[in-house]
């Protein structure tokens, strides 16, 4: 998929959040990644990929668990985390990864 190509390529990290609708634990995480945006503001940028629409996209990056969750620098995957997460440790993650 181009576009997400161009997008964990782009400039700083970038957390991507594989998600489905139906997902209860998924819904948790949307405020919880919201709450990390308003925390780390534009020193990464975090998008969200529906499973069930980018089925393809989900397959190229073995996604088999949601929520997964994966951060790209430079359009390389240099984390990666299935299951809720609370914001201080993906505020620690990205800390560790955002120069």
């Amino acid at each position: 998929m181009k576009k997400f190509d161009e997008l964990i390529h782009s400039p700083g990290p970038v957390l991507v959040d594989f998600y489905a609708e139906w997902c209860g634990p998924c819904k948790a995480m949307k405020p919880i990644l919201e709450d990390l945006k308003k925390e780390i503001g534009d020193r990464a940028r975090i998008i969200k990929i529906d499973v069930d629409q980018f089925e393809e996209l989900a397959q190229e990056y073995r996604i088999q668990t949601v929520p997964t969750l994966i951060l790209f620098n430079k359009g390389e995957a240099v984390w990666r985390q299935a299951g809720v997460m609370q914001v201080s440790d993906l505020k620690k993650v990205l800390d560790e990864h955002i120069e």
